[in-house]
């Protein structure tokens, strides 16, 4: 069995308790990034050994494209039109639950996919957690046309923000801008700190050229936080609990591979 480092070991561990939300005949959707893969290659396990029947809804190509990898079958938004669950992971999140999302690019599919599901479960580690949003970058998807004038736009609608820092940056991959499974951009906001993400969201959404920002407000239902040693705390915002629990580790030997997202 492959030892997995400390990192991942604690999504795995996230990923394997929110599963135990997923029932037979669910509709679910798929979330992005390294914690949500090691959800869906453990919900591909499911319907492999113990026969549960889902349908996935990927919020990205790369999903999608894992979830085939492992046997999870997957359907369009369009074609299941609504969602049981939603599990995806997070940049950060705070007491409240809101979240920052967008750090692998796909912030617009996810927002869409968790906005209509019934419940939404975020993966995530202890690392992610803060007291207030913005210390990650916050990712705006803009589209292409213009995009330097839309850039300038959202600098200056940050002057009267309560934020800590107002510079954006265009994301790149590798020398060349990075692009959104519908082709658009991605600009970085290096905030620092977020004192009204409410504000703030609206404010960005109302700028021409801005496709959606990656605040994820009253859209989080419970977030699983996982650690190495199999210990999983449970914040459930509807609830308003914090409960701390424990994954058993013993039998799980088959999943125990590097992953890279």
């Amino acid at each position: 069995m492959a030892k997995l480092n400390p990192i991942d070991m604690a999504k795995y561990v996230s990923a394997r308790r929110a599963l135990d939300y997923v029932e037979d005949g669910m509709r679910v959707g798929l979330g992005t990034g390294s914690t949500a893969a090691w959800m869906v290659r453990c919900l591909g396990d499911m319907v492999r050994e113990d026969g549960l029947r889902v349908t996935g809804v990927p919020t990205s190509t790369r999903t999608a494209e894992l979830a085939r990898q492992v046997g999870v079958p997957i359907a369009a938004l369009e074609d299941v039109k609504w969602l049981d669950l939603t599990i995806d992971g997070a940049d950060e999140f705070d007491d409240d639950l809101n979240l920052i999302k967008g750090g692998g690019g796909a912030l617009l599919q996810e927002k869409i996919v968790a906005t209509a599901s019934d419940m939404m479960v975020v993966i995530t580690d202890p690392a992610k957690h803060v007291d207030t949003l913005g210390a990650f970058p916050l990712p705006i998807e803009v589209i292409p046309f213009g995009w330097q004038t839309t850039k300038a736009l959202i600098e200056e609608s940050l002057v009267g923000m309560d934020v800590g820092g107002r510079g954006a940056t265009l994301r790149l991959n590798r020398d060349a801008p990075f692009r959104t499974d519908e082709g658009n951009l991605i600009l970085d906001l290096h905030l620092r700190r977020i004192g009204n993400p409410r504000q703030l969201s609206l404010v960005l959404n109302q700028i021409p050229g801005v496709v959606e920002n990656g605040l994820f407000l009253d859209i989080c239902d419970v977030v699983v936080v996982g650690a190495a040693d199999g210990s999983v705390e449970l914040r459930d915002v509807n609830n308003g609990t914090v409960r701390q629990e424990r994954v058993d580790l013993e039998a799980e030997d088959n999943l125990f591979t590097e992953i890279s997202d």
